[in-house]
């Protein structure tokens, strides 16, 4: 754990600029993205968060009225099968339907959030309830003018740290670390007309692949204004083995390489395809997801759903993290909850979050790398707190859970700080530097807040954001990032470029 004298150095913030495909990266500080951690927050990173807040002070606005009146008291007993047979062979599938609603913890003031949470309670009961990574280089390769993808390489060296001493193999089944985007969708189509194992594998897994083939046929946003393509009964199947799923695998991922790892998608279903057309779709890459899949985009219900499928079908190459979205009372509020009663049932929405409150919360990538959706916790002392987590579970209003969920990271904060978001803290750079020594780590990687670049350090590159929702809303302007992981410990993203704003288009056509 290391009394290494390059483990207290302070990682060299410089890049050396290289050349990709014939185009350098300007490594300046004013320019690399990646630098914007080591000089304080940008005045563009600034005016993109007050946007942010302002989005969800909007947002939250409109379905403030809703809140007046009782939230609908959720009934029902939580069921679960031991196996995905089963489900298949009982006579009749049960919904799992949610415990409560306990607290409402998604509002971007102190008042909005207590009125959340004093309305949600008064509707329902309470639950039952070494050396570090050393960055060398960077580069950049854009794609011909017109393009939407970019790769930006961070190689990582593990300096004096024995590669077998790297767990490679965790619970994660090895993917080709060779497979190029192209040829994955091919291999997934051959793994769907080819599912093999025993007769009652294969009966199992022909209906998820028929389940998956469906999803990833819809294509087009207008897709959001219908139906959803799964029944109800269809959709409580999936739900139950996806459950049974989770529940087999514990709270605290401990996974090997390689793999790729995906920020905030929030129901950008187009550009979740985009990211498994860039980087391969499983089981010919692995995948850990951060978190936040359903809210504010338009097609929450296809996305959630197609990540439960590669779940259920993939269980050792597909890792789904809860975020602070993943709650019950945070989706009535931001959406997920208004488009499965619009959709398809209130149900179903029951259903989903269900399943929520059996999400991990945490995961380690070759025992180096600390994954989380929001950030650090005063109230995690050892990682033992986070494997004695007991699910399924709601978001509690405060405590451990509460913060790894919704932290965030603040360069103006020296040690814990108010945060803005009216729940959990902030955290200084300090507070990252003593965790990382304490645990052995040598990256935190997490999601929960827009950047612009789809990607951004802090504290001398100790902690990644990582957020994959390029043009958030339709209207912050931000690329989207995927962040790849070799067996090597090495890391590189993969940007999505946004798409050009409708005002955009009609301006440059007048020009």
């Amino acid at each position: 754990m290391g009394n290494s004298p390059s483990k207290d150095a302070p990682i060299n913030s410089s890049v050396t600029p290289t050349t990709t495909g014939g185009v350098s990266l300007d490594t300046e500080d004013g320019d690399d993205p990646s630098s914007s951690g080591c000089s304080g927050i940008s005045a563009k990173q600034q005016q993109l968060l007050q946007q942010q807040h302002r989005h969800e002070r909007q947002h939250h606005q409109q379905y403030q009225r809703s809140f007046d009146k009782s939230p609908q008291s959720l009934q029902g007993s939580q069921v679960y099968a031991t196996t995905f047979d089963e489900i298949l062979s009982s006579s009749s599938v049960t919904a799992n339907a949610s415990p409560s609603v306990k607290r409402a913890t998604s509002s971007t003031s102190k008042k909005h959030y207590r009125r959340l949470v004093t309305a949600a309670k008064a509707s329902a009961p309470a639950v039952d309830t070494t050396p570090p990574i050393t960055i060398t280089a960077a580069s950049s390769a854009p794609t011909p003018e017109g393009g939407s993808v970019r790769t930006d390489t961070l190689a990582t060296s593990m300096a004096a740290l024995s590669l077998s001493s790297v767990s490679t193999t965790g619970s994660m089944s090895q993917a080709s670390s060779s497979s190029s985007p192209g040829s994955s969708p091919s291999s997934l189509e051959e793994d769907l007309k080819n599912a093999s194992g025993t007769p009652k594998k294969s009966s199992r897994n022909s209906m998820i692949n028929d389940y998956i083939r469906r999803l990833m046929a819809v294509k087009s946003k207008s897709y959001a204004s219908r139906p959803f393509c799964l029944s109800n009964a269809e959709i409580s199947t999936i739900c139950q083995a996806a459950t049974s799923v989770f529940m087999a695998q514990p709270v605290f991922l401990e996974l090997g390489t390689p793999v790729k790892v995906v920020g905030d998608v929030h129901g950008q279903f187009g550009d979740l395809m985009k990211i498994f057309d860039l980087c391969g779709m499983p089981p010919k890459s692995n995948y850990l997801f951060l978190g936040d899949y359903v809210d504010r985009g338009k097609q929450s219900l296809e996305t959630i759903m197609l990540l439960l499928c590669l779940k259920i079908r993939y269980p050792e190459n597909v890792f789904l993290l809860r975020g602070n979205h993943e709650c019950a009372s945070v989706t009535k509020v931001y959406g997920f909850y208004d488009e499965c009663k619009r959709r398809s049932s209130v149900k179903v929405w029951k259903s989903i979050v269900d399943v929520f409150n059996t999400l991990p919360i945490a995961a380690t990538i070759g025992g180096k790398i600390f994954c989380v959706h929001g950030g650090l916790s005063p109230s995690l002392k050892s990682m033992d707190d986070i494997q004695t987590i007991q699910r399924p579970t709601d978001i509690p209003d405060t405590g451990l859970i509460s913060d790894l969920l919704w932290s965030d990271p603040d360069q103006n904060v020296r040690q814990w700080g108010d945060n803005d978001r009216g729940v959990s803290y902030c955290f200084g750079a300090s507070v990252v530097d003593r965790f990382c020594k304490s645990f052995g780590f040598d990256l935190i990687c997490r999601g929960h807040m827009v950047v612009e670049d789809g990607y951004e350090f802090f504290d001398r590159r100790k902690l990644v954001t990582v957020f994959s929702a390029p043009n958030y809303c339709g209207e912050f302007g931000n690329w989207g990032a995927v962040m790849s992981v070799t067996k090597d410990l090495l890391c590189s993203f993969d940007l999505i470029k946004p798409k050009a704003k409708k005002k955009d288009i009609q301006g440059s056509k007048r020009m």
